[in-house]
């Protein structure tokens, strides 16, 4: 099954909204012209009816809808409406006020489809997230470093062992450090993924340092002739000032081995938050240096607008979007691909 089919048949929570949605916008705009009156509404009043019964009318009534069926003008109410359900995408109030000024822009006033809509929302999605679909650098420094952030629960931990197998598939040398210490259920994940991958997995105790961790790792990595070492870190955002110094420390004693790294800062965001993923990306964005942007859970959502508005308001790289848990249900962002399946129309 090719990505694009996958994507486009699990994203089927975000496409059904957005097209039912569109359906109903231009429907909307299609109720009943003014109908002749039926022969019960013509009839006089008894003081005045004539002697003789009204003939039965010759030829049926007009059809409700004219020949335009399936076309609505679009005008300043229908405009209202499309920006409503952007919103309600998830694709925030900026975005969708933007994408439908720029659809305005050359079809205001004039009549059009369902069809017709769903490709200009395709062609403006795309243009947005066009200038930020950027596969991960690969850069001739070894070990790359590539360190991971984002919240618990996002998805963090499998995309790094997704990733971890992909590049090895490919030829790389990959070494994992097990950063988030403090969760024993991601250690074991990376693990599993490790054993299927044949990629050395370094952990250490429950609780303990992650900077002392990373400096092992990258150790191990220079030693090995790794090509990538990929960090995980802890994503507890309760205390964000903990969080700040531990993530601070890490690049700090990195550092010390390596000047120049991280040589990236993926940040993994869990598409079901919707908006809310606009706040990590402000905040991660003050606790590391992100350098892009990796997407999961798309397959269980109805949210899939919000990977727009952070295209639009951030301009961040994205490097991959996830539909699924298997390794190939990771897979390097396709601005044109993922705005025909945000709206589902077919390739």
């Amino acid at each position: 099954m090719s990505f694009f089919k996958k994507l486009k048949d699990r994203m089927f929570k975000s496409s059904d909204k957005i097209g039912s949605g569109l359906d109903a916008l231009v429907a909307e705009g299609q109720g009943p012209e003014a109908a002749p009156p039926t022969p019960e509404d013509s009839t006089p009043p008894a003081s005045a009816a004539p002697s003789v019964a009204p003939k039965p009318a010759l030829m049926p009534r007009a059809p409700a809808i004219a020949p335009e069926t399936g076309r609505r003008v679009l005008d300043d109410a229908m405009l209202e409406n499309l920006e409503e359900l952007l919103i309600q995408a998830d694709m925030g109030v900026e975005t969708a006020l933007r994408v439908t000024a720029n659809i305005a822009e050359t079809r205001f006033g004039k009549k059009i489809s369902t069809q017709e809509l769903r490709l200009a929302l395709a062609d403006e999605v795309a243009r947005i997230m066009t200038p930020v679909a950027k596969p991960m650098p690969l850069y001739p420094q070894k070990p790359q470093v590539v360190l991971v952030v984002g919240v618990n629960g996002s998805g963090k931990t499998t995309t790094i062992g997704k990733l971890a197998s992909q590049f090895k598939a490919a030829g790389k040398k990959v070494v994992i450090a097990a950063g988030d210490t403090f969760r024993a259920a991601a250690v074991e994940q990376l693990k599993v993924w490790g054993d299927r991958a044949g990629v050395p997995v370094l952990t250490a105790p429950e609780g303990s340092d992650p900077a002392s961790l990373a400096f092992d790792a990258l150790t191990r990595a220079q030693a090995d002739g790794a090509d990538l070492l990929m960090i995980d870190t802890a994503g507890r955002l309760q205390n964000r000032a903990d969080l700040m110094e531990e993530l601070a420390k890490i690049i700090r004693v990195i550092r010390k081995k390596d000047p120049t790294a991280p040589h990236n800062t993926l940040l993994v965001l869990d598409a079901t938050t919707g908006q809310n993923a606009v706040a990590q990306v402000e905040i991660f964005r003050k606790l590391a240096d992100v350098s892009g942007l990796v997407m999961t859970k798309l397959d269980g959502t109805a949210k899939g607008g919000v990977l727009v508005a952070l295209a639009d308001k951030f301009g961040l790289p994205i490097h991959a979007i996830g539909v699924g848990e298997q390794i190939d249900d990771l897979a390097p962002f396709d601005p044109d691909d993922f705005a025909r399946a945000l709206v589902g129309l077919d390739r």
